[in-house]
This record gives structure tokens, C-alpha cells and sequence, in this order.
């Protein structure tokens, strides 16, 4: 817009209704436009490799492919809010840099179809697409793609079939991140052609260092105790404790953060409409901490907490697995009446 004004001379003569809005246009596109508001899981998520917390078999053996520019098929598993997709997505932008990072990789998740059809369409043909290019400062560009399957656990077996061949042919040019939580339901065919790699549970310590930096920089009122608190409640998880912040922080108007709100956010209880998962993750605890009960006891109902837990996951009515549950605990707390 400077550049426009500079050498012209500015009118007094009244806009038309036509000039109006094309002025309304361009000051839109400039200074005045208003920036949107971005989560802080995203936000703060890890621009490279090492700023990733806590995985540092990981880092390390990734910053060593990083240095020669390659990367093999890559299988990340482990718990949800461990840094599996933040730490693929930065390794690909040191790799390719912001110009090339976008028509360089392809990520798919939970929102996406990943049936047969969409192995033998989507990625087999972005799998197929020639690459070309390189970066504009000067480092070493790989010759390959990077496809990243999130959630693989969830795709059906025919699709992983699929995507076995599609990982054989296309060697030379692409290269296979899958993420998952359970390493169990990804066919034998499929981690037999990947580098495997674990990412452990965030330790309390991390996340608190992660979470003050974060409320620091946002100017966030909240105690050591409040933090500590939050992390508790996330149960290693760093996405669900940076959510729990960021709605606490709205929740309170600018105000101190609370134990108080952390808890009516986190929530424990199915009928104030909190998840079930969460219930059984906390009962499981109280169950192993509780003195009165015999070792008997505690395995009968760790079992049924199991049992109850991967029902859950499989899309199971959260109501009759609580209640199924329930029944199972009042039978042994009985036995000692």
C-alpha cells in the first residue's frame, strides 16, 4: 500500500461506492487484518527435532538420518499426547524446508476415509509423483516423499495389505511414517518394513516445564500446585494438559487458575458427560493404592478394568461397560462386608 501512495498525490474527492469497497479489499488484505486465534497444542508444538521433549532414543537417531538426508520407513507407537506426529512433521520440515514441505509430504488422520480404496488411489498415487526441486538455502533436498498414516491402527487389515505393496514398489521415492497407540494392531508384514520406535509417557517434570513456559509466555496466572495438579489429571498426556490450560484460561476471564476449574474441566464422571476412559484410568489407580483390599481382589478388578478399557476403544457402549464394571467392583468390595 505504500509502495502505491509513494510518487502519487492523495485526492480529497469522495469515494464512490464502487472505490469504497475495493479500499475496504486492501485494507482487509493489510495492517488491519485481524490475526485468527491458534490452539496452543499447535501454536507450541515442535518446529524441529530438538525441541521434542522426552524421546531422546528418537531424536537421536533421527537427527542422524537427518544429517545424511535419508529416512527409513518409520513406525511410531505409544501413548496419545507423546510427540509422535509433532516430531515426523518436524523432522520433514528440516528435511525438505518450508518451500518444499507442503507438495513433499502427505499426512492422513482419524478425519480422513483410509479404506482399501484410498491406499490404492491417494497415497499410490502421490506415492508415484515424480520429485523434483530443491531448497532455496542451499541444503541438501532428499530425493523422496514422506507419506504420514496417524491413527494406522484403525485402518482395516486389507487396507494395511495394500499398503504393503504400495511401500515395496515405491521404495526409491517415498518413504512410510505410521503412528499408532497399539503397535499390536498393525499387520506383521507392515513392522517387519519399518524402523520401530517407542515414545514413552511424558515424566511430571517435563510437563511441568513444558506448561509454566507455556503460561509464561501467554501471561497465564497459575501456581507450582496448579500445575502439578494438571498434570496429574492428563495422566502423561502434554496435548490434553496444554487443552486443560488454554480452557482454564478462558474459563477464568485473565484470573488466577485454580485447582477448582482444572477439576470441573478435566471432569471423572460419565453422567456430567466426561469420557469413560477417564473413570477407568482413575479407578484403576484408586484400586491399586487401596490397602483394604486383598491381591485377589485388586487382580480380579484390574482385569475387568482392562477388559472394560479395550471395549471402550473398540467403540463399545460406554454406559454398560460402566455398569459392567461396577458390578464387578461392588462383587469384591462384598466379599469383605
Amino acid at each position: 500500500m505504500q509502495a502505491f501512495l509513494k510518487g502519487t498525490s492523495i485526492s480529497t474527492k469522495p469515494l464512490s461506492t464502487k472505490d469504497q469497497g475495493v479500499a475496504a479489499a486492501a485494507g482487509g488484505s493489510g495492517e488491519n487484518k485481524k490475526v485468527k486465534p491458534v490452539p496452543w497444542v499447535e501454536k507450541y508444538r515442535p518446529k524441529c527435532v530438538d525441541e521434542v521433549a522426552f524421546q531422546e532414543e528418537v531424536v537421536a537417531v533421527l537427527k542422524k538420518s537427518l544429517e545424511g538426508a535419508d529416512l527409513p520407513n518409520l513406525l511410531f507407537y505409544g501413548p496419545p499426547g507423546t510427540g509422535k506426529t509433532s516430531t515426523i512433521l518436524a523432522a520433514a520440515r528440516e528435511l525438505f524446508g518450508p518451500e518444499l514441505f507442503r507438495s513433499r509430504v502427505l499426512e492422513l488422520n482419524a478425519s480422513d476415509e483410509r479404506g482399501i480404496q484410498v491406499v490404492r488411489e491417494k497415497v499410490k498415487n502421490f506415492a508415484q509423483l515424480a520429485v523434483s526441486g530443491s531448497r532455496s538455502d542451499g541444503k541438501p533436498c532428499p530425493p523422496f516423499k514422506i507419506v504420514i498414516l496417524d491413527e494406522a491402527d484403525s485402518m482395516t487389515s486389507a487396507a494395511q495389505a495394500a499398503l504393503r505393496r504400495t511401500m515395496e514398489k515405491e521404495s526409491k521415492t517415498t518413504r512410510f511414517c505410521l503412528i499408532c497407540n497399539y503397535v499390536s494392531r498393525i499387520i506383521e508384514p507392515l513392522t517387519s518394513r519399518c524402523s520401530k520406535f517407542r515414545f514413552k509417557p511424558l515424566s511430571d517434570k517435563i510437563q511441568q516445564q513444558r506448561l509454566l513456559d507455556i503460561a509464561e509466555k501467554e501471561n497465564v496466572q497459575i501456581s507450582s500446585e496448579g500445575i502439578a495438579y494438571l498434570v496429574k489429571v492428563s495422566e502423561g498426556d502434554l496435548r490434553k494438559a496444554i487443552t486443560f490450560l488454554q480452557s482454564a484460561t478462558r474459563l477464568t476471564g485473565g484470573k488466577e487458575v485454580m485447582e477448582k476449574v482444572i477439576t470441573d474441566i478435566a471432569g471423572n464422571l460419565i453422567n456430567e458427560g466426561h469420557a469413560a476412559t477417564q473413570l477407568v484410568n482413575q479407578l484403576h489407580d484408586a484400586t491399586v493404592e487401596n490397602d483394604n483390599l486383598s491381591d485377589k481382589q485388586k487382580s480380579i478388578i484390574t482385569e475387568k478394568l482392562a477388559e472394560v478399557d479395550k471395549c471402550l476403544v473398540d467403540g463399545a457402549d460406554e454406559h454398560l461397560q460402566l455398569i459392567s464394571l461396577c458390578a464387578t467392583v461392588m462383587q469384591q468390595l462384598t466379599q469383605n462386608c
